[in-house]
């Protein structure tokens, strides 16, 4: 019996077997918990236009309702998308210097780490996007 180079000395067939992770699934994982960021940061500046002394507050509030609503949607879709992949995030942590999230994967832990500089930055871009639409 031939053993083809992917099959290599264990004689299983390396091609059969998924990867561990791909890219796209860590920048499912990434966007997820920068979406989670955004739901806090629309939710206290909700807060804030509603005790602020500015002449259109239901205006702005309304605006940021709207935007919150397309960010719950996201969520939504993405935890749909887990469920089909196979992630479960199992572990957030707001850290001095940035948010860490341990997750499991087809059955492999994985954890990662993003510093605030980086959270803030993408979370005023992803929110750019939002508002643009």
């Amino acid at each position: 019996m031939a053993v083809s180079k992917e099959e290599g000395r264990t004689g299983v067939n390396a091609a059969s077997h998924p990867p561990v992770q791909t890219d796209e699934e860590l920048e499912l994982v990434k966007r997820y918990e920068l979406l989670g960021i955004v739901m806090r940061i629309l939710d206290h500046d909700i807060r804030v236009i509603g005790t602020a002394s500015i002449k259109l507050p239901r205006l702005y509030e309304s605006m940021l309702r709207g935007v919150q609503d397309r960010v719950l949607l996201d969520l939504s879709a993405i935890r749909r998308q887990f469920r089909e992949i196979g992630i479960k995030v199992y572990e957030e942590k707001q850290e001095a210097d940035g948010l860490s999230a341990q997750y499991m994967c087809r059955g492999y832990h994985h954890r990662f780490f993003m510093l605030w500089g980086f959270v803030k930055a993408e979370s005023e871009r992803v929110l750019k996007q939002y508002l643009s639409r």
